[in-house]
């Protein structure tokens, strides 16, 4: 099969490493029929939201809408989420990726005929609008590989459990990601317009794990403290001391933080109680001290606690790494931000601590998430994520559709230059 840029006829060479200024018309005729069937489409897994792990009607409607587009879809072991090729076996693979998963959140828009139908349950991330936008890229794309358009092979990875989360895990223990040369995805962000892109290079979101310390003592009397171990003091100087400690343990660029967000002990205020137990986060943007968390907390805890005379013991349990954006991939969505959105459509994102388990895939392959508009300009929404009002304007999947086309094509021709040298990036903060 020969691959030519779109726009380049039959037989022609290739004469440009990227897509051209023929795209845009071409998504335009494709959205001109299907903008309001991806629109619809979202709206039902809206209605329909299932929790991570659960998500099994909501893998069949994707399967389905990808089966009667003449492509493969495979379903992952567990049965829910999937993966699907498009394009030469053995070509240079880029990989787009949609969570599919709800919140456990009830959801309180009004006057939509999207609500959801399931008591508890609500869409209320995007994660539905995603999967709406990366079913419609690789409906083009598979038109575009159809004709022979395509320069290579673009991976959809629709993937359950973001939330839990976990999914990311599965989709690459079932192979999401052998054979991957990079991987994109985009996420809701309701404090930026339709139309623009929030791009960072470097860490965008951060590492999220949860520990658990529990604090053992022999009891006693509040009026005999120096008899026994004062175990809520103990717990207390643990609370405070942990965290600052900790900052000063590691370069502050890092990030790393450690907050509580529960604290028990006792039950009566003249007996000191023979437990206790503090409950939190730690949150970091650097991969490096991210791994080194777990050592370090456990040697300040035993440090603060020996000088109490308490036990204290640690379960820490880790969660997503932080979603490291590569510089070059950084510059491939840029890139085709220019081409579709035009020169004002990149805008620089500022740095989250919250997780996002998408930084598991850039732990095994390059590759960069950004942050798509979802607000109507000018509208003064204040829809925030995780909010049982959320909701977006519905424009902002057509705009999806055509940065993840356009990203997918930029690596895709890049990838596949003589010589295969990366484009130069230029880092947006």
């Amino acid at each position: 099969m020969t691959h030519r840029a779109p726009g380049v006829m039959p037989g022609a060479a290739p004469t440009t490493s990227a897509p051209d200024a023929a795209l845009q018309p071409q998504l335009d005729a494709f959205l001109a029929r299907h903008e309001q069937r991806l629109v619809a489409f979202r709206r039902d897994l809206h209605a329909h939201p299932e929790l991570g792990y659960a998500e099994y009607r909501t893998t069949g409607r994707i399967a389905d809408a990808l089966v009667a587009a003449g492509l493969k879809p495979q379903v992952l072991p567990g049965g829910t989420g999937l993966f699907c090729d498009i394009g030469p076996e053995d070509g240079y693979t880029v990989a787009l990726r949609a969570d599919i998963d709800a919140l456990p959140l009830q959801d309180e828009k009004e006057g939509v005929a999207y609500r959801s139908t399931v008591p508890g349950v609500a869409h209320a991330c995007g994660h539905d609008v995603h999967t709406a936008m990366v079913l419609g890229a690789g409906l083009f794309l598979a038109q575009q590989a159809e004709a022979g358009l395509l320069p290579g092979r673009v991976r959809l990875l629709f993937q359950p459990a973001e939330e839990t989360p976990g999914g990311a895990l599965d989709v690459i223990a079932a192979g999401g990601v052998v054979g991957v040369d990079r991987a994109f995805a985009l996420h809701c962000d309701p404090r930026a317009e339709v139309g623009q892109l929030g791009l960072r290079t470097g860490a965008i979101t951060a590492a999220c794990d949860k520990v658990y310390v529990r604090v053992t003592g022999p009891g006693g009397h509040t009026a005999r403290p120096h008899l026994t171990a004062d175990l809520v003091y103990a717990l207390a100087k643990i609370v405070t001391e942990l965290p600052a400690a900790l900052s000063r343990r590691v370069d502050p660029r890092s990030s790393l933080s450690l907050v509580w967000g529960r604290v028990s002990a006792g039950s009566v205020a003249n007996a000191i109680p023979d437990d206790g137990i503090a409950e939190g986060t730690v949150r970091c943007l650097d991969d490096e001290a991210w791994h080194k968390a777990p050592e370090m907390v456990e040697a300040l805890l035993q440090s603060v606690a020996s000088a109490y005379d308490v036990e204290a013991t640690l379960e820490y349990r880790r969660g997503v790494p932080p979603t490291v954006n590569e510089a070059t991939s950084v510059q491939m969505f840029r890139d085709a931000a220019a081409l579709v959105l035009g020169e004002d459509g990149a805008i620089p994102t500022p740095q989250s601590l919250g997780g996002e388990d998408f930084g598991w895939y850039l732990e095994s392959v390059p590759g960069a998430l950004a942050r798509l508009g979802v607000s109507t300009p000018g509208s003064g929404a204040d829809y925030d994520l995780h909010r049982g009002d959320f909701d977006v304007d519905e424009a902002c999947i057509a705009v999806g559709v055509r940065v993840l086309t356009a990203t997918a094509l930029t690596a895709l021709w890049d990838g596949n230059r003589p010589g295969g040298d990366p484009v130069e990036a230029t880092p947006l903060a």
